[in-house]
């Protein structure tokens, strides 16, 4: 079996150009530091939207906080996350709800929230 090069770059190439074209991965930068950078990404689900004037996408995300200080930084996280103002390249966030919290004490603290948030494409 053969490598080619030349078809290897152009895949690269296109996946970096949807990576761009879509705004999850600065969506997900933004919420991990608006956690204080004490999160963990547990799952994170997109699916796309559109009315009549407008298309975006809806995510899906739940980050968890383990330990004491996360969990402080968790809950920050909440009170912060619906009024955030959000900076994400060709995107308007126009909704940012939490969705549930699912709180444990032991064996250690953890904090584990699920967001869900409405992304409109801005022209």
């Amino acid at each position: 079996m053969q490598l080619d090069p030349s078809a290897d770059q152009a895949m690269l190439t296109t996946a970096r150009r949807a990576a761009r074209r879509t705004p999850w991965m600065p969506l997900l930068s933004a919420l991990l530091e608006l956690g204080g950078g004490k999160g963990e990404l547990v799952r994170h689900s997109e699916r796309n939207w559109a009315s009549i004037t407008f298309a975006g996408t809806r995510h899906s995300v739940v980050i968890a906080f383990t330990g004491a200080e996360a969990v402080a930084a968790g809950e920050a996280f909440i009170d912060a996350l619906p009024e955030h103002e959000f900076a994400i390249p060709r995107q308007l966030v126009a909704d940012a709800a939490i969705v549930a919290v699912d709180h444990t004490a032991l064996p250690e603290p953890r904090l584990e929230v699920t967001a869900e948030l409405l992304l409109l494409e801005d022209a």
